[in-house]
């Protein structure tokens, strides 16, 4: 007992604090724009929590060091997940044409978060490794083959979103790591040929509504580019203080979609305005400092890695969700890290901070 409470000392709480702080809002936004007599998803969103949280100070007693050391096990994780995106073509339940979710009762399992979080590992084990050798084309080569087979995967269920995520994080952590420009600019290029092949052969007609309905929301007002514009009418509409818990227009008459997912900013937006989004925006600012701080006061490679790799994890989750709600980029269902409703995305952000809590007590 005496070693539990002197580990409970050692860990990050002010680490906690802000995750939880995050969380809560989400938590209380999606109270807010829950039906007057369903609140399943606000308890459900409260058990993940919990379940996150308890995972979080499970993980925090393993030591670190074997996802650096051991060549097995983050590959041993990483064939597993493969082997569940593989089986979302056979057993997942289309919702909305997409395959992303194992269907378990009333609760869902989407294994694609969990697979980005491995990738973020694996990334770091692979380039802590060699960061000194990635002059070498092969290195790019070969972890870009790592991050390829999942990424076409989630393509193909279609999920553009997530492909564009694994990839972010693989083009991030080259980036950190010291790619030379040149190597750079060449993969720009491929990703531009590729997003050209996949404009005229793969991408499905909603996704190219939804990202022309970005580019020409005008014309798309009452179709494709409905979402955005509600989006836009709730944030504006949320003045300095907000309208209230329980009486944003938008959010509480069903014009604004998905207020518990893929809008759930511009539902926080409507109710508590100006401030409560600044709130908000301090509270991330406060997470990505800290763990920048995290990355830099260490002196083992993996962990600036790793640390760096899941700050952007969920900085660029949070920057293309907010964009899609601001109407300054496509929608590509992408959730708001720690905010948005879902088990899995919540679980398997709580399992990193895990991580770096095992980082700071091992």
């Amino acid at each position: 007992m005496r070693k539990f409470i002197i580990h409970l000392k050692k860990l990050d709480w002010y680490l906690i604090f802000l995750s939880l702080s995050i969380s809560s809002i989400g938590l209380l936004s999606i109270y807010s724009s829950s039906p007057r007599t369903d609140f399943f998803n606000f308890e459900k969103q409260i058990v993940f929590l919990v379940i996150g949280f308890i995972l979080m100070l499970a993980i925090s007693f393993f030591d670190w060091r074997s996802l650096k050391n051991d060549p097995f096990l983050i590959i041993f994780l990483y064939l597993i997940f493969f082997i569940f995106l593989l089986g979302l073509f056979f057993f997942a339940p289309s919702i909305r044409g997409v395959k992303s979710w194992y269907k378990i009762g009333p609760f869902s399992f989407e294994p694609i978060v969990f697979m980005e979080l491995i990738i973020v590992i694996l990334l770091a084990k692979y380039f802590s490794l060699r960061h000194i050798e990635l002059y070498r084309v092969k290195h790019i080569i070969i972890s870009g083959i790592y991050v390829l087979i999942p990424s076409l995967l989630v393509f193909f269920q279609p999920d553009l979103g997530s492909a564009i995520i694994i990839l972010g994080v693989w083009i991030f952590t080259l980036f950190i790591s010291g790619i030379r420009l040149r190597h750079f600019l060449i993969l720009t290029l491929i990703f531009v040929l590729i997003f050209s092949l996949g404009w005229m052969f793969f991408l499905k007609d909603y996704q190219k509504e939804r990202i022309t309905s970005f580019i020409r929301p005008h014309l798309n007002v009452r179709t494709s580019g409905w979402s955005q514009n509600q989006s836009k009418i709730a944030i504006g509409s949320g003045g300095l203080f907000g309208k209230g818990i329980r009486k944003g227009t938008q959010t509480q008459y069903g014009f604004l979609p998905e207020p518990q997912t893929d809008f759930i900013f511009a539902a926080i937006a409507e109710e508590t305005g100006f401030l409560g989004v600044f709130v908000l925006f301090i509270l991330f600012i406060l997470l990505f400092l800290h763990l920048f701080k995290i990355a830099f006061i260490r002196q083992s490679n993996f962990v600036r890695l790793f640390t760096l790799g899941f700050a952007f994890l969920i900085a660029i989750q949070a920057f293309i969700n907010i964009g899609m709600n601001l109407g300054i980029l496509p929608i590509i269902g992408i959730p708001l890290p720690f905010v948005s409703y879902g088990g899995s995305s919540l679980v398997t952000l709580f399992i990193g901070l895990g991580i770096l809590q095992s980082i700071r007590t091992h």
